[in-house]
């Protein structure tokens, strides 16, 4: 964008005060930002020296540029909030990083004549001058009318991201399969690092980092050969292990293994059953990607059956 404008970030915790930091070095003012916790206020001193702390609507009256970064379960009530106090001005860009909704939740800012659009950083953010670097070719998901489409384009790439335009009815699929992925993946790897310690072993991180990074760097790639058409929807390009080998006995016997290890430790409880979704999961896509046969796959999915009694009482 052209025009340096006056931002004002609502809510300064990990993404906005980082946002914030980001949009002030590609030369933009920013005019003020709230922050109720101490957490928050120390950010806005850290990131945004110099920054105002100001109450909501006072950031709202003086920003070009609204930044909303709050819980996502509260910003309905604070966009409508703002509308019933006439907050908000025609002309003013109002970006909300949301991940799960688009602009229709702004509807009090198109009303009254403002630019709504909403923005959602792919990125686990930690709050620090550490994600400025990560910020670098970060895919940015982009919402809003067709119209005002380029400026939250143009946003994204003085970020220093990538826009991908996400349509209005796709936020909440689009949502899902990031957290489906981000945060089941950080379930999961904690799980993992748990029972590589049952088993003796002292340093997880050093087993698993090597491991993992390879096996997210293959799964990427299948992802890419899915979009493009080929063989690897399924999603099983780079899957290995006991499922597409259909070695039965294995899989039976680290039920067997991992049911024994949350029997011993309560905090490993939910070990078997994510091992149980998953193999079955992986079956199932290694059926349909032509990796084992149907015989295989009903082999495998009979030794995934849940005993009766467990897991529910079932």
């Amino acid at each position: 964008m052209s025009d340096r404008l006056g931002v004002g970030i609502v809510g300064a915790g990990r993404v906005g005060a980082v946002l914030g930091n980001a949009l002030r070095a590609a030369g933009h003012a920013v005019v003020g930002a709230s922050g109720v916790s101490v957490a928050s206020r120390e950010r806005i001193g850290t990131l945004l020296p110099g920054v105002p702390v100001l109450e909501v609507r006072e950031v709202v009256e003086r920003a070009e540029l609204v930044l909303l970064t709050v819980p996502d379960d509260a910003l309905a009530d604070l966009v409508n909030g703002l509308g019933r106090l006439n907050a908000w001005q025609p002309g003013q860009i109002v970006v909300h990083t949301a991940g799960a909704v688009g602009t229709d939740v702004l509807a009090p800012v198109r009303a009254v004549g403002g630019i709504p659009l909403a923005i959602h950083p792919a990125m686990t953010f930690t709050g620090t001058s550490l994600d400025l670097a990560r910020l670098a070719g970060c895919v940015f998901a982009v919402t809003g009318p067709a119209p005002v489409l380029p400026i939250g384009q143009a946003l994204v790439v003085e970020l220093g991201g990538e826009p991908v335009v996400v349509a209005e009815q796709a936020r909440p699929l689009y949502h899902a399969a990031l957290a489906h992925g981000a945060n089941h993946l950080v379930v999961l790897v904690a799980q993992a690092a748990q029972a590589l310690v049952a088993a003796g072993v002292e340093s997880p991180d050093k087993v698993l980092g090597p491991l993992l990074t390879a096996a997210l760097d293959g799964a990427v790639r299948g992802s890419a050969a899915a979009s493009a058409g080929t063989t690897a929807a399924s999603g099983v390009y780079s899957l290995t292990g006991p499922v597409v080998r259909a070695d039965v006995g294995t899989v039976a016997n680290h039920l067997a293994v991992l049911g024994a290890l949350a029997g011993r430790d309560p905090s490993a409880a939910d070990l078997p059953g994510t091992y149980r979704a998953l193999a079955r999961a992986a079956t199932s896509r290694a059926l349909v990607g032509g990796r084992i046969r149907p015989d295989q796959a009903q082999a495998l999915l009979d030794a995934l059956t849940e005993p009766f009694g467990t897991e529910g009482g079932r």
